[in-house]
């Protein structure tokens, strides 16, 4: 059976570690020095509850409330990840937002998504709560989960996640339905 493709866009306020999840994913590396992204694609294959998945993950440089989103973050998108960091007040704004361009764009109500709170290494500058991430994601009927792209299998969660979501909102899974054996190729 040949790979499905999907294609994930992963959007969110600046600095708060899109591109070091990414990189944590592709190249199973942590990249601390931080150098605003302009924009780029990735290709990467999972391989999820034995089905190939080949990912492009377009990475975006840091959304803010005023900023208009590309049209090219909306074409021939499988999966959103909205990414925001528990150390930041700003970003779990900006990444509600976000969401509401997000849709206005799309034209729907719902896309597949998961909501990601970044940077939970840093727990003794957390500002936001596990509580109220899932509390939004609940809201916007996604998956939440929180990450540091500090951890590979931490990031790889965060990707699976959103394949998971892709299948759910496709009607491939059972609501409830999560986990499974997980590979990456």
């Amino acid at each position: 059976m040949p790979p499905k493709s999907r294609k994930l866009c992963v959007l969110g306020f600046r600095q708060v570690g899109k591109s070091s999840l990414i990189i944590q994913l592709v190249d199973n590396q942590f990249v601390a020095s931080y150098d605003p992204t302009i924009g780029g694609s990735f290709e990467h294959t999972i391989k999820h509850r034995g089905i190939e998945y080949r990912t492009t993950i377009v990475d975006t440089a840091g959304q803010d409330e005023y900023a208009v989103l590309p049209q090219s973050y909306f074409m021939d998108i499988h999966g959103y990840i909205l990414v925001y960091s528990i150390t930041s007040n700003k970003s779990f704004e900006v990444v509600k937002d976000v969401r509401e361009k997000l849709l206005d764009m799309t034209g729907t109500t719902h896309v597949p998504m998961i909501l990601v709170g970044n940077k939970s290494d840093l727990h003794m500058e957390r500002v936001i709560s596990s509580e109220d991430g899932k509390k939004l994601a609940n809201s916007w009927n996604a998956t939440f989960v929180e990450s540091t792209a500090k951890s590979h299998e931490s990031a790889i969660q965060v990707f699976l996640g959103a394949l998971e979501e892709i299948e759910r909102v496709e009607g491939r899974l059972q609501g409830g339905q999560k986990g499974g054996d997980c590979t990456l190729i």
